[in-house]
């Protein structure tokens, strides 16, 4: 059963264009982790926020990947990383036109 990540954090930027051209690396290794079906950036400069929802094809890479990007944050300098596993109701999803696989 699909699992969707929900990670945020602090973030004070870059945002916008130049965060593109920064995590344009990070964007494309993203898509070599296990499990991964797909990541959606998030940020909110107005409320100094920075993150991403993903859906991972079990519990097991979702955890193991929330494991790894949660200590690679943390050497990146950045604080109060939260991160929610959650069940998908693919049924109801699929009435709203949800990208789930």
């Amino acid at each position: 059963m699909s699992k969707l990540l929900q990670v945020d954090f602090d973030f004070s930027g870059p945002f916008g264009n130049e965060m593109t051209a920064m995590m344009i690396g990070l964007a494309e290794s993203i898509n070599q982790e296990p499990g991964i079906i797909w990541k959606i950036w998030t940020t909110s400069e107005q409320s100094q926020l920075g993150g991403g929802i993903y859906l991972f094809e079990d519990e097991a890479t979702a955890q193991a990947y929330l494991t790894m990007h949660s200590a690679r944050l943390t050497e990146m300098g950045i604080k109060n990383i939260r991160g929610h596993i959650f069940d998908v109701n693919a049924e109801l999803s699929a009435i709203n036109n949800a990208p789930i696989a």
